[in-house]
């Protein structure tokens, strides 16, 4: 699981985007300013950090000069809308990556995992009693028998292997996945899809070991 520092003095956006990442299956710490995130960066190990340039406590630009020379972390530069300067700065500086504020969640997800691919510090392999997945190539196997998904059925088996042992609602899923189809999800698509993904991985489908229905609340993948 990877470990984000968030580097952010506006409340708002540390509230939700802390709980956004970490129901993506990340680790969140958060600092509100240069001094708070150079004391986080001495005492703890980040896999990437988020960091807004404009700090009411300190700059950016500081925060990742001081962060580079700790550890070759991965830098994601937040930055205000139209600040072509400071995107310039900090690609020269040799930032990862940047996105303006304000910003899609789904889009910095992306990006997100894109840097994390990058540099080596994304886990490749997901795994869950003989079901293996390898998101480097987008294979899927279960005992060593490869299965073939569709694009939906295998963000459906991504969103379930992130919230491992968490029950989601029906509604929580349909938000994760209806970017990915070409066309809209409703409930109903959704229940056959899920019969779809089940009837491919489960040796039971009408007893499933892997994605169980929890009545009255959703689904649980695994313990």
């Amino acid at each position: 699981m990877a470990k984000i520092l968030l580097v952010e003095d506006d409340l708002s956006i540390v509230t939700n985007l802390s709980r956004y990442l970490r129901d993506e299956g990340f680790q969140v710490d958060s600092a509100s300013g240069q001094s708070e995130a150079l004391e986080r960066l001495e005492t703890g190990q980040y896999d990437l950090m988020l960091l807004d340039i404009s700090l009411a406590d300190g700059n950016g630009f500081a925060v990742f000069a001081a962060a580079k020379s700790i550890s070759d972390i991965p830098v994601i530069f937040l930055t205000a809308s139209g600040d072509e300067y400071s995107v310039v700065a900090g690609l020269d500086m040799g930032a990862d990556d940047y996105i303006s504020k304000p910003f899609r969640p789904r889009e910095l997800l992306s990006r997100i995992r894109t840097v994390l691919r990058r540099s080596g510090k994304s886990q490749q392999v997901l795994e869950l009693d003989g079901l293996r997945v390898d998101t480097e190539r987008g294979v899927v196997t279960k005992h060593e028998t490869e299965i073939t998904l569709s694009a939906l059925e295998y963000r459906l088996l991504l969103v379930f292997f992130n919230h491992k042992g968490a029950v989601l609602t029906r509604t929580k899923l349909l938000e994760e996945i209806w970017d990915i189809a070409g066309e809209f999800v409703n409930d109903n698509t959704l229940t056959v899809y899920i019969k779809r993904l089940r009837d491919k991985i489960e040796d039971d489908p009408q007893n499933p070991v892997y994605i169980k229905t929890v009545r009255g609340l959703g689904y649980k993948f695994g313990n």
